[in-house]
């Protein structure tokens, strides 16, 4: 199913959900409501449950287990950090976590090894010209190793 537009924290936990189930994966999700919550309220008072707009901030945290792992911290202001086994993805568009999983489990993602400048990167290609880049390190987990391409 595609999921052109996740307005909302629990759009994209559905989205999520449909693709672990699509491949039959466990996912666990934590989820913290209100401005005195979540992680980047840090400044709101205490039991301030709305921002100062009057919106309800939603935040969660979704780990989907299998090879490989990875987990999800969704934010309140439209984006999220993924992590897949152990590299971390900043600032990705919440519009784009099902592309990105996808990518991800459906074989898309390679791991890029280049001599010089020596490293390895893990290559996120999502539908359109949008490509996410991480380095890799040198000690990659068995998942990252049968990835990888020249």
């Amino acid at each position: 199913m595609s999921h052109p537009s996740l307005p909302t924290t629990q759009a994209a936990i559905t989205a999520i959900g449909e693709i672990a189930a699509e491949y039959g994966l466990a996912m666990s999700v934590s989820e913290d409501i209100g401005a005195d919550a979540t992680s980047r309220r840090t400044s709101a008072d205490m039991f301030a449950v709305l921002d100062p707009d009057g919106s309800l901030p939603h935040e969660a945290y979704v780990e989907l287990a299998g090879v490989p792992w990875v987990s999800i911290h969704l934010f309140p202001e439209d984006d999220a950090h993924i992590t897949v086994d152990g590299i971390e993805f900043l600032d990705v568009p919440r519009d784009s976590v099902p592309a990105f999983l996808r990518s991800v489990h459906g074989g898309l993602a390679w791991v890029k090894g280049r001599f010089f400048p020596p490293g390895q990167w893990l290559v996120v290609p999502l539908p359109g010209d949008t490509t996410y880049r991480e380095p890799a390190g040198i000690n990659l987990t068995p998942w990252l190793a049968r990835i990888v391409r020249g």
